[in-house]
């Protein structure tokens, strides 16, 4: 089937590509299509399609060899932190190993950035902090807004701790995460109240200055969550858990 010619076909292609290598419809150490089946395929020249494989080798996934055509490489080498590849990764995350470990990096670096936020946070960023949460407290009754306010009450600890880098990360798995139906779930109004319990508790751990109290609150808040509302399980994610995170 010839795909449509899009603005930037480039992007499509790889996009595509991607696609079929995450999903496991080019196996690890098969070949991809040739060239000129792929400039058939997709209606483009070579130029374009060579380019394309330059890209899945930037990001890991395959190994071009002259005479021996483009083989697809172990999953171990994929570069997770693209976001491409990413997004395929969770979208074909069938036994949810990927949003599995997102959770757990997650809880680790949000644990790191709470418990420096606790030492570092000045007085304007504490009073936010806490007006945040009082938003949170009026949004139990629409989830939507719940999520938006959770993770804006997230991104405040994060741009609080200084950590550029633990901020950049986050934000950007996490934004591939809430694209799927699997990890945001459907919170109840109890659930959604547990959660702002567990933020209060965060909160007042920051303002307190207890690093480690804030390190612990956070692990608890983010860990749990996901072991409460990981479809088809009930109880501890790997790693430890405590009590649920709506944080979306």
């Amino acid at each position: 089937m010839r795909h449509r010619r899009p603005r930037r076909l480039g992007d499509t292609i790889v996009a595509y590509l991607v696609d079929r290598i995450v999903s496991g419809a080019y196996p690890v150490d098969t070949v991809l299509p040739t060239e000129p089946e792929l400039c058939e395929e997709f209606g483009v020249s070579r130029t374009v399609v060579r380019e394309s494989v330059k890209l899945l080798e930037a990001k890991g996934l395959v190994k071009a060899v002259p005479g021996r055509g483009t083989r697809v490489l172990e999953p171990v080498g994929w570069n997770l932190l693209d976001p491409v590849v990413l997004e395929a990764q969770i979208r074909h995350d069938s036994d949810l190993r990927i949003l599995d470990d997102l959770v757990n990096v997650r809880a680790a670096l949000e644990c790191d950035m709470a418990a420096q936020c606790a030492r570092v946070i000045t007085p304007d960023q504490a009073e936010a902090l806490t007006e945040q949460a009082n938003v949170l407290a009026k949004s139990l009754d629409d989830p939507l807004r719940y999520a938006r306010e959770d993770v804006a009450f997230h991104e405040m600890i994060m741009i609080a701790s200084g950590n550029r880098l633990g901020h950049a990360i986050i934000h950007g798995i996490h934004a591939k995460a809430r694209l799927s139906s699997q990890y945001n779930g459907d919170p109840r109004r109890e659930e959604l109240a547990q959660s702002l319990a567990e933020h209060r508790q965060i909160e007042s751990m920051i303002l307190q200055g207890d690093a480690q109290g804030a390190a612990a609150a956070m692990r608890i808040h983010i860990l749990g969550s996901w072991a409460r509302r990981r479809p088809g399980v009930h109880g501890e994610l790997s790693g430890g858990a405590g009590s649920q995170d709506t944080s979306q």
